[in-house]
């Protein structure tokens, strides 16, 4: 596969490719809606714009630049979590730089997001051995008292199993070493990890951080509290640690660990959704949103998540501004704060713009990583999925020509719910949920090659649904 995308990328193959995606364009789809022939042809003129997007991206001057825009901020930025000074640093750099690309109406919108500190934290195993436990607390956790929490473990796997020994829990730290399934599934155990083991007793719980691999690396993320239910201190360990203390239980050993955290919650910050554009030369007021987020935890670089996708977005503005390009509509970039706190910056810019619901016509997310792209992930009526099947057939040259269901994404979340076309980038991401929320989200993760194509991918498809006569139909 790899020894194949390789060939595709070379300029030797692009005027084939262009070719026959003209020719794939102009065939008839079978399945679900079908697209008349002249609604055929509009996207296949499209061909020869792509392709200069993709020459410029992949192989021209704008090659790595997105890479390179990447480590210039996170290596002067650092990691930006909701309500910290280096987050409100990352708005103002990115606003400047915005507007020193040369891009329209470039602006902030204010909101307000919370504001966790982490503080000083430990944990450390004094039986049946003394072992310092690699860890992370979670967001939004209180922190211990003072002293700290010293206590008897209780490992179990599973909700179910907690439920089964509620009668050990009283006074003890719940120790989850839950199997990794998927993110989507594990994840709970973060999210409801500490309210559960609350109910029945347990002064405060350590988590299996939710991560299929880990070089003794544990992974941070935001939890909730339950309502009504006492809160305690929840952390996230390593899968070592965790697996360790479960062979430790299953021998029959008394386990007892000290946890000591500072972790506090201060009143809600200000800060900015950061805006910038392309306006349309026809129809100004309809919109096309290119987004990710610009807010982190507060380990590493926030380079992967979700620096990658602030960066391609605007990189999509940046290539097709360099081209001298304006489709009918407007290209917005949209760069989110506080997504990592469950979308806060997205869900009050919802809040302001969905009297205008009608003239966003797709509403676009990169949040999973910037590794090799695959495709491209959509949410909308069989008409409009019968447009984007063509749309992505111009990016033959670079080999992303899947279209998929459904699109994701915490940030665009409420406008598909409400409707509106949404879009996700889908990339070859088996190593995301390794560097997620870790110290090793940083710069040593990303590749400029990947960067570029996943750019090209972004500014073609954006441009394509921006310019196209007729908006998508929902």
């Amino acid at each position: 596969m790899t020894q194949d995308r390789t060939l595709l990328h070379t300029p030797a193959c692009l005027c084939l490719l262009s070719f026959l995606t003209l020719s794939l364009l102009l065939l008839p789809h079978s399945a679900g809606a079908q697209l008349s022939s002249g609604q055929a042809a509009e996207v296949a003129g499209y061909v020869d714009v792509a392709k200069r997007i993709i020459d410029l991206a992949v192989f021209g001057k704008a090659q790595n630049r997105s890479y390179q825009r990447l480590a210039d901020f996170t290596d002067t930025i650092g990691n930006r979590v909701s309500g910290s000074k280096n987050l409100d640093l990352a708005i103002k750099y990115m606003y400047q730089a915005l507007r020193a690309d040369g891009l329209e109406n470039v602006h902030l919108e204010a909101v307000k997001i919370p504001h966790w500190v982490r503080g000083q934290e430990r944990a450390e195993m004094l039986l049946p051995r003394n072992h310092t436990l690699a860890m992370l607390g979670l967001g939004s956790s209180v922190g211990t008292p003072e002293g700290g929490i010293t206590a008897e473990v209780l490992v179990v796997v599973s909700f179910e199993e907690l439920k089964q020994r509620a009668k050990e829990a009283q006074g003890k730290i719940v120790v989850f070493n839950q199997p990794f399934v998927s993110y989507g599934e594990t994840v709970a155990y973060r999210a409801f990890g500490a309210s559960e083991a609350a109910k029945v007793g347990a002064v405060a719980t350590l988590i299996r951080s939710i991560t299929p691999f880990s070089i003794n690396s544990p992974h941070t993320g935001w939890q909730d509290y339950q309502e009504g239910v006492k809160k305690i201190p929840s952390a996230c360990i390593t899968v070592e640690d965790a697996e360790m203390m479960a062979r430790m239980a299953w021998r029959g050993q008394r386990i007892v660990v000290r946890l000591s955290m500072e972790a506090h919650t201060l009143p809600d910050a200000d800060s900015h959704n950061t805006v910038a554009e392309i306006r349309g030369w026809e129809h100004p007021e309809q919109v096309v949103l290119l987004s990710g987020h610009l807010d982190s935890w507060d380990v590493g670089q926030g380079a992967m998540d979700d620096g990658g996708g602030v960066m391609i977005s605007w990189e999509a503005l940046s290539l097709i501004k360099d081209l001298g390009l304006r489709p009918r509509r407007t290209l917005r970039a949209v760069l989110w704060t506080a997504e990592e706190q469950g979308g806060v910056g997205a869900q009050q810019y919802f809040q302001l713009h969905k009297g205008n619901m009608s003239n966003l016509n797709l509403v676009m997310e990169s949040d999973l990583g910037t590794f090799a792209p695959l495709g491209l992930q959509f949410s909308g009526n069989a008409a409009a999925r019968a447009i984007m099947a063509q749309v992505v057939q111009l990016l033959a040259p670079i080999n992303t020509t899947v279209l998929e269901n459904p699109a994701e994404g915490t940030d665009i979340g409420p406008w598909m719910e409400a409707g509106v076309p949404g879009a996700s980038l889908h990339v070859a991401d088996s190593r995301y949920f390794w560097f997620h929320h870790s110290q090793a989200d940083t710069m040593a993760v990303q590749n400029p090659q990947e960067m570029d194509l996943c750019s090209a991918l972004w500014a073609v498809v954006a441009y394509v649904v921006a310019d196209l006569e007729d908006m998508l139909p929902r």
